[in-house]
């Protein structure tokens, strides 16, 4: 395809980028070294085969003696004493991830720069709504952020109506815009936004953008950054890939929101792609959402943003104050912005507590969506309970897979849940991306968490729980839709080839490594 140059509206076919390439080829080129480099020395100094064996049982009993989820312990275990010397490197580079103290103390800075009093609205939650005020102070706690009013939330049940939103709003920006996102395509989605972030730019609005860097892996070039900084695009990749054999992979950036003048923020499942807002349709229908919000909450995507870009530019100091806006816009009910993300920056499991804790206090319902469904133990316990004990638990997933093996995983989990009363649908037009969770009309959560482990445990992510606001009836509404366009699954509806169930077996000991 021929382009003039520097046009930026055409979108490009693209391959995974030189950089990358070189990068994993580094990776890949280091741990083979070190892996024919230890067997090399138990060929010609046996003595050496006591030290790989000793690694080897100390990995295993630092794996049993960590805080993880069993779920989690179990395959790792079985990997590493299986695969002698492949398994302990490989645990190594994809177990957690190695944070310097300087970044450590940068987090720390990022982390706690908003201040806000909640002691009051925390007062008043726990004489009139008990419910509210657990999980309110559990994710305070949790997540260290801050309770909202005076916000007004606006719930779009599809793409391309966030699509059509944002541009609008884009448009009439005066001061900062930030974006920060898993995957950025060029596309009509993209480059649509990009048009407009150029025509502000000219006016002298300040333009940050972070992008996952594995995430756009094959999305972008490999220095699309540059580009976009030579339009006066300040643009960062997040965890820039450098060909370490150090877990580099692990602990992507998974969050989605879009910051304007710190008085209006989205968040949901989209990314700036053109499948989320069905202009291509390689999974059939793409079924996804996103929130829209407007006054005081703002504030604290405005933190997580900064944050992302602060620990992805190393000369980044960006104040706070500059884009602290405390904007409000008269609304009824609660609503906590919150981040969560690997250990040690979020030494507790915010998105997986929060669920849990809510399923827990959930009295008549809880519907969820998701496009994966690969939980532990403890959640699908939870899941369970609430459902035995009578509350109406739904959960919606695709019907046509993005990742077949994923997929596989997915509906192995159908039939524990079902036995225990629990209605599973899949999305038939399509691939539901949507990531919402809704509790007997006062509670909900809508942002970037999937039900599987990564999102859970690795990536750095974000969500807005809501309480007691209007717009709950609204995605309360939209899950209703989507079932409508469901098939609800019933036992024994899916006939597996023995192969098949032994592939499937063999997937589900590393499920939540997925």
């Amino acid at each position: 395809m021929k382009r003039k140059e520097n046009d930026l509206t055409v979108r490009k076919i693209l391959v995974v980028p030189t950089r990358h390439m070189i990068a994993m080829l580094l990776i890949f080129l280091e741990y083979s070294a070190i892996i024919a480099g230890l067997i090399a020395l138990i060929v010609y100094f046996p003595v050496f085969y006591i030290a790989v064996i000793v690694i080897q049982i100390i990995v295993a009993i630092g794996i049993i003696n960590s805080n993880d989820n069993p779920d989690y312990k179990v395959p790792w275990l079985f990997f590493v004493m299986l695969i002698p010397i492949i398994g302990f490197m490989t645990y190594f580079m994809f177990y957690s991830r190695n944070i310097s103290k300087k970044q450590l103390k940068k987090n720390s800075r990022l982390k706690n720069c908003l201040v806000k009093d909640d002691s009051y609205t925390l007062e008043e939650l726990e004489v009139t709504n008990p419910l509210a005020y657990s999980q309110a102070k559990c994710l305070k706690n949790l997540a260290e952020t801050h309770i909202y009013q005076n916000t007004d939330i606006t719930y779009m049940p599809s793409g391309e109506e966030m699509f059509s939103s944002l541009l609008q709003d884009l448009k009439r920006a005066n001061e900062f815009i930030f974006l920060d996102y898993f995957i950025i395509e060029q596309g009509l989605f993209w480059n649509t936004i990009l048009n407009v972030l150029k025509d502000k730019v000219s006016e002298g609005v300040e333009v940050r953008v972070v992008y996952d860097d594995i995430g756009c892996m094959t999305k972008l070039p490999g220095k699309y950054y540059k580009t976009l900084r030579k339009i006066g695009i300040y643009a960062i990749p997040f965890g820039i890939l450098k060909g370490q054999a150090n877990n580099e992979f692990n602990n992507r950036n998974h969050r989605k929101i879009t910051i304007i003048d710190g008085k209006i923020a989205y968040t949901g499942g989209l990314n700036l792609a053109d499948e989320y807002i069905n202009h291509t349709k390689p999974y059939g229908h793409w079924k996804d959402v996103a929130i829209r919000l407007e006054g005081e909450a703002v504030d604290e995507l405005t933190r997580l943003f900064l944050y992302d870009y602060g620990i992805s530019d190393k000369k980044s100091n960006l104040e706070l104050d500059r884009y602290i806006k405390g904007y409000k816009k008269e609304c009824s009910g609660l609503c906590i912005p919150f981040g969560d993300g690997p250990k040690p920056i979020y030494n507790r499991r915010v998105a997986k507590t929060l669920i849990i804790t809510m399923l827990g206090q959930a009295e008549r319902y809880m519907y969820i969506t998701t496009p994966y469904l690969i939980i532990d133990g403890e959640l699908t316990s939870a899941i369970e309970n609430a459902s035995l004990r009578g509350v109406d638990v739904r959960i919606i997933t695709p019907h046509i897979p993005d990742k077949k093996a994923v997929f596989m995983v997915t509906r192995g989990s159908y039939d524990r849940l079902m036995k225990a009363g629990v209605k599973i649908y899949e999305y038939e037009p399509g691939f539901i991306h949507a990531k919402t969770y809704i509790c007997d009309d006062k509670f909900a959560i809508v942002g970037t968490i999937n039900l599987d482990y990564r999102s859970l445990v690795h990536h750095y992510e974000n969500g807005v729980w809501i309480c007691n606001h209007p717009v709950i009836k609204d995605i309360k509404k939209d899950f209703e839709n989507s079932q409508s366009k469901s098939i609800k699954i019933e036992k024994g509806m899916f006939k597996e080839r023995p192969l098949t169930k032994t592939f499937k077996s063999l997937i589900s000991i590393f499920s939540s490594l997925l």
